[in-house]
């Protein structure tokens, strides 16, 4: 059980726009500089010339975690800067749409395309990535049977898209929504074995939904070439805090889940229909409402499912000194909101999402 958490990583996609008009730009330069690997190891291009994406190293510590994320972030918005365009980091731009993005010219993107047609063609979103070490395909498959029901809360406290194609959606993260139109996205069923995981994947690549493992775009899923569990349902944290506070759950989470898959605790059980509902409960509502609890089948109010989770875990987080932290970032959280709140905030005060694609630039800027 040593080696399960024992290190986790980050991956943030970004929206490139304009540093003055805060307009999402196309910058076919700077993607194509991150596909040539001229940006370095650590900044990646994206399925569109709009956006970029990095990824931290390992890391062994959520101090190691933030000063990965702070240079990551960083080293994106000098060699945005140096491309004329800045970085806005939240999943959905205020006001642009998919129709102002071009394709990546790159073999993987082209690829998307071809097999997905409209939906990779639409892909206007952006996304935070948690990895998380696990030792092999068997504990990554029991914990992702298990996190199933934690899932919804662990959105709830990340939105950051409540504007999209220039209207207020009435969600925290229509992303999700957005997100929820592909064919393999959500969560699937418990699925038991690393044999059965495999005929699953195996069975989608029959279909033609996907070429490999790569091309799963579930919540949570294991990584197809890495020897992690990868946390995919958060959006993009505009403030770097909020980040850190997600992969200290996700971790902490995996680690707890790990050793009741070890002591043969059982699934426990979620129907799926329930699942997706409380999946769109915590995307419209985030942390300002209450979330629905598909295990109990009852509304919660936010913050005490929030402080439950919290709960859950203090033990594994004080054996390893994290717990101070996360209450401090949750109690942060709380205080001040989502990103998504205070984009509406924004809006509501100004009536003008210019002012909302500014705000987002600034506080990313500040607090990235």
């Amino acid at each position: 059980m040593t080696d399960i958490g024992a290190t986790l990583g980050a991956e943030e996609e970004f929206h490139l726009v304009d540093p003055d008009t805060f307009a999402l730009t196309p910058s076919p330069g700077l993607v194509g500089a991150a596909l040539r690997h001229e940006l370095g190891e650590q900044v990646h291009p994206e399925i569109t010339t709009t956006q970029l994406e990095t990824a931290t190293g390992v890391c062994r510590t959520l101090a190691e975690l933030r000063a990965e994320l702070q240079a990551t972030r960083a080293q994106a918005r000098t060699a945005a800067a140096d491309a004329g365009v800045t970085l806005l980091p939240a999943s959905t731009h205020p006001s642009a749409g998919w129709r102002e993005q071009v394709i990546t010219p790159g073999p993987r993107y082209v690829a998307m395309v071809e097999r997905w047609a409209g939906l990779a063609q639409r892909q206007d979103i952006c996304g935070c990535h948690v990895h998380v070490g696990v030792p092999d395909l068997d504990t990554a498959v029991a914990v992702l049977d298990r996190v199933r029901p934690y899932l919804p809360v662990l959105l709830a406290m990340t939105g950051s898209s409540p504007f999209h194609d220039g209207a207020d959606t009435g969600y925290e993260s229509y992303r999700t929504l957005w997100w929820g139109r592909w064919p393999h996205t959500g969560m699937p069923e418990a699925i038991g074995t690393a044999d059965r995981y495999q005929e699953v994947v195996d069975g989608l690549v029959t279909a033609g939904v996907i070429g490999d493992a790569s091309h799963l775009y579930w919540d949570v899923r294991p990584s197809s070439h890495l020897p992690t569990l990868e946390f995919r349902l958060a959006d993009l944290c505009t403030d770097l805090d909020d980040a850190v506070l997600h992969a200290a759950l996700v971790r902490s989470l995996v680690r707890v889940l790990a050793a009741r898959a070890q002591r043969d605790e059982p699934v426990p059980p979620v129907r799926a229909e329930l699942l997706r509902a409380a999946r769109w409960r915590a995307a419209r509502d985030g942390i300002g409402g209450r979330l629905f609890d598909p295990v109990a089948g009852v509304l919660v109010d936010a913050r005490t499912a929030v402080e439950g989770l919290v709960a859950e875990l203090a033990d594994d987080l004080a054996d390893r000194g994290e717990e101070d932290e996360v209450r401090r970032l949750v109690r942060q959280l709380f205080g001040r909101g989502t990103s998504a709140a205070r984009q509406r905030a924004v809006w509501q005060r100004t009536g003008d999402l210019r002012e909302v694609a500014a705000a987002i630039v600034r506080e990313g800027s500040t607090h990235g």
